[in-house]
């Protein structure tokens, strides 16, 4: 079994599985005769494979328990899945680098601080949504189209947040 502590998530720690999505530390330039503010290209959509689509979705997730037991990683070869919170949910993220198996060593974990959300790129192990304290709303952007984009790779992963 692999115990991880999660560690808070930055932009530089999590560059190797994809984006952070933080408006707060983009770019922006104003649009709409100057009331909004646009925080420009904060993740890099990946569509792979013939007849791949986008698809945007609102996830409705529950709230896990800590420690959160994981058995198992999945990963989506054919596009990449971005998860930003609604409403400020905090959530856990576990990764690990593409491949064809998973090295124990080279697991992480990440806890957002509820204005954060992220984008996995295509292939990147990651945990299913995790969201803490209360029941979370995401905006889902990933990939449609025919092919298989979802692997499991079975692994016990216990994660908890620092005390």
């Amino acid at each position: 079994m692999l115990n991880l502590t999660a560690t808070p998530l930055t932009p530089d720690a999590f560059a190797s599985f994809g984006d952070v999505i933080d408006a707060r530390s983009s770019a922006s330039f104003p649009i709409n005769a100057g009331r909004t503010q646009r925080h420009h290209d904060l993740a890099l959509v990946e569509t792979l494979g013939e007849g791949a689509r986008a698809l945007i979705s609102i996830f409705v997730s529950q709230p896990v328990s800590l420690p959160l037991a994981l058995t198992f990683l999945e990963r989506h070869p054919l596009g990449s899945q971005a998860f930003m919170p609604l409403h400020q949910e905090r959530f856990i993220v576990v990764v690990a680098p593409p491949g064809d198996t998973i090295d124990p060593g080279d697991v992480r974990a990440f806890v957002t601080d509820g204005r954060q959300g992220v984008n996995y790129r295509a292939g990147t192990w990651h945990a299913i949504q995790s969201v803490l304290e209360r029941e979370g709303e995401f905006l889902v952007v990933d990939r449609g189209g025919e092919g298989n984009n979802c692997e499991e790779y079975p692994l016990e992963i216990t994660i908890s947040l620092p005390e």
